[in-house]
């Protein structure tokens, strides 16, 4: 790990600080970079319009039981990465072939985006217990690397 690498990793904390997820320890941050620049940043929340736990005053899935990992679908944020990869679509920034950074090893629902944005490498902090999304990345050549001080 480079000098670059603790700069952009320090962002994605910071960017993580701005989730509206209500849930403990689920603070996450992501951006995208190419040639040491910043393309787009992300962070779980819910969509645009919609109001978030924070607002409505409880988490969903915990009300629901529904344990970490599974059920994505019953959860009104979107994932930082995700995020991150819908704000490149929207600004019409391409992503192809450049570096994400993120809080937390991706999902295998990010996963499935991140290979399909071209995406080439990816570095996180913290692990995220989804062995077919580190089979998914393995067998599509993305460079994983976990980042540590």
């Amino acid at each position: 790990m480079d000098k670059w690498d603790k700069r952009f990793m320090d962002m994605c904390e910071l960017v993580a600080t701005w989730t509206s997820c209500a849930r403990e320890g689920r603070a996450v941050g992501a951006i995208i970079t190419k040639n040491k620049r910043i393309l787009t940043t992300g962070y779980n929340g819910a969509p645009s319009g919609i109001f978030n736990c924070r607002d409505k005053g409880e988490c969903m899935r915990d009300k629901l039981g529904i344990p970490s990992g599974t059920r994505h679908e019953m959860c009104y944020a979107v994932h930082a990465e995700q995020n991150a990869i819908i704000q490149a679509a929207k600004l019409g920034v391409s992503v192809d072939g450049a570096t994400l950074y993120c809080t937390h090893q991706p999902c295998t629902i990010c996963t499935k985006m991140i290979i399909n944005s071209g995406i080439a490498r990816i570095v996180y902090k913290y692990p995220y217990p989804d062995e077919f999304a580190q089979k998914l990345l393995a067998e599509a050549g993305i460079s994983v690397e976990r980042y540590e001080e």
